[in-house]
């Protein structure tokens, strides 16, 4: 496990608290529904990335729910995070896996906007962003770094809430005014957390990709 917090910006003034780090590892990923998800989307991943060892970056990889199974897998994995509480979190999860696996797993503290600088400029065979976009305001100057840090051909993987199905949740939970006020709002509370998210449609993701010259090859979801 290579280590790197030199230098590191200041964290994202939410995710920097150790309390709703703890609340997203323990509630939103350590319930069924949480590694379901994540069972599911690793399974759609490896159907996508090139064979391992293949080089993959993990851009707000939070505690490594998704990285870590990659490492297991065989891929070289660089987790870049820009919240100290979610990378002790992440320390603490690594330092429970075999050494071979926590060998092949680096960690980074940064913004996905400095990711080229964080990385030393390093290319990667697959890019990922899972759970990210939702909380930005402006994703777009994400999205150009991540493709710029995928290798010509490579993978870039985007998870984030479809905006066309943010009626869904108040919906199932019977909050018919939410659920109608869902269909016009861009932004919602993410459930179980409680702090402002916004969701993406696939066409408009599709279409800023596609600025860089990335195709869409497959989405997944509602």
């Amino acid at each position: 496990m290579i280590d790197d917090a030199a230098h590191a910006p200041p964290a994202d003034p939410t995710w920097s608290d150790p309390a709703l780090a703890s609340r997203f590892v323990d509630d939103a990923y350590a319930t069924v529904k949480g590694r379901v998800r994540t069972l599911v989307l690793h399974h759609q991943l490896l159907e996508h990335l090139p064979p391992a060892p293949a080089a993959i970056l993990d851009v707000g990889g939070g505690a490594g729910n998704q990285s870590f199974p990659l490492a297991a897998a065989g891929y070289d994995v660089t987790l870049l995070e820009p919240s100290a509480a979610m990378l002790d979190r992440a320390r603490a999860c690594l330092a429970e896996l075999p050494s071979e696996t926590a060998g092949r797993v680096a960690l980074a503290q940064a913004d996905g906007e400095q990711a080229a600088q964080a990385t030393g400029g390093r290319l990667f065979d697959a890019v990922l962003c899972h759970g990210v976009l939702g909380y930005l305001d402006y994703p777009v100057p994400l999205i150009d770094k991540l493709c710029a840090c995928a290798t010509p051909g490579g993978v870039v993987s985007i998870m984030t809430g479809n905006a066309a199905a943010q009626a869904i949740e108040p919906a199932l939970r019977r909050r018919w005014a939410d659920a109608l006020a869902a269909f016009d709002a861009p932004t919602a509370a993410i459930p179980g957390l409680g702090v402002p998210g916004r969701g993406d449609t696939v066409e408009g993701l599709s279409v800023l990709l596609a600025g860089h010259g990335v195709s869409t090859e497959r989405w997944y979801g509602t």
